[in-house]
């Protein structure tokens, strides 16, 4: 019967000490104000305030209402910040890009700089697949260059990043200015062991092509990039992954096409997008990621289009 609007509409009785001044505070007619009383005395059973009273006047039941509405509203907004400004909880994160880790790394050091309250807690493996997981509430965010339809996720856009060709100093492509997907069909493509059709090599290069070279599996980065320099195949990366290698000469790399992009997300549950810590770590984790990782371009910002085989 007694609704959070009446409270507040007494304490601006209390504070302005007049109908008219308190329906201004409330942005309201005074006219609207004076019915809302009318209204709520009439179902109450007894006045709040002694009309045409100078200075305005509660009546006993008023000021009951009164001490009520002082109790009661600040311990209302004080909920609702805690709400938004959590003391402690733990932030359960996934990811598919086998080769985030080495940015997303420092990348979670620096978000827990701005949030030391909250707990990290890391889930990986080459046959855990993450986002059921996350669907099923045991994680909170999953990294990701894959959309489910109508999975009941929702995907925040973080950064588009360069997918390059990695090969061999000493290896016949490393001479040639632009690689086509015929150039790949003798070769050995070494792949993290994923199913083809999550590799952005496959779906937007070869694929459509029609190209299909010999596939190796190898479920170590490290590991991969050393059987490209020795020359036992060839790979294909984001650029952050190979760079320090490529500088020591063990690597070569090349765009392939006229450039090949992809696109990774944050995928949370649908409606928790705007929690404080979640948004927070998205935020915090784009940032790191397009302030230090090259060949990356931020995807979050408005009109950015969803990268394409040609890289446009």
């Amino acid at each position: 019967m007694i609704e959070l609007k009446h409270l507040r509409t007494l304490q601006a009785l209390q504070n302005t000490g007049s109908l008219a001044a308190a329906a201004a505070q409330l942005h309201q007619t005074q006219s609207a104000l004076s019915h809302q009383f009318s209204d709520l005395e009439q179902r109450l059973g007894f006045r709040l305030f002694v009309r045409k009273s100078q200075p305005l006047r509660f009546t006993p039941q008023g000021e009951i209402l009164l001490q009520l509405a002082e109790q009661v509203l600040p311990q209302i907004q004080q909920a609702l910040q805690d709400c938004h400004e959590p003391h402690q909880t733990t932030l359960r994160i996934a990811i598919e890009c086998h080769s985030c880790i080495q940015w997303l790394t420092p990348a979670l050091n620096e978000f827990r700089q701005g949030w030391p309250q909250v707990m990290m807690d890391f889930k990986s493996g080459v046959t855990f697949d993450p986002q059921p997981a996350l669907q099923q509430g045991e994680l909170d965010v999953v990294l990701t260059s894959d959309i489910l339809p109508r999975s009941g996720l929702f995907y925040s856009p973080m950064f588009d990043f360069e997918v390059r060709l990695v090969l061999a100093p000493d290896h016949p492509l490393a001479q040639k200015a632009t690689i086509s997907p015929e150039d790949l069909a003798s070769e050995v493509l070494m792949i993290y062991p994923v199913q083809r059709q999550r590799l952005d090599i496959w779906r937007h290069f070869l694929q459509p092509a029609g190209v299909s070279p010999a596939l190796k599996n190898v479920d170590n980065t490290l590991l991969l990039i050393q059987m490209v320099s020795a020359g036992m195949g060839i790979a294909a990366l984001p650029h952050w992954v190979v760079e320090s290698f490529e500088h020591q000469g063990l690597v070569v790399t090349k765009a392939l096409g006229t450039g090949l992009w992809s696109r990774l997300y944050a995928a949370v549950r649908d409606g928790e997008q705007r929690q404080p810590v979640i948004e927070a770590f998205t935020r915090s984790a784009r940032q790191h990621a397009c302030d230090h990782l090259p060949r990356v371009r931020d995807a979050s910002r408005p009109g950015t289009p969803l990268p394409s085989a040609d890289g446009a």
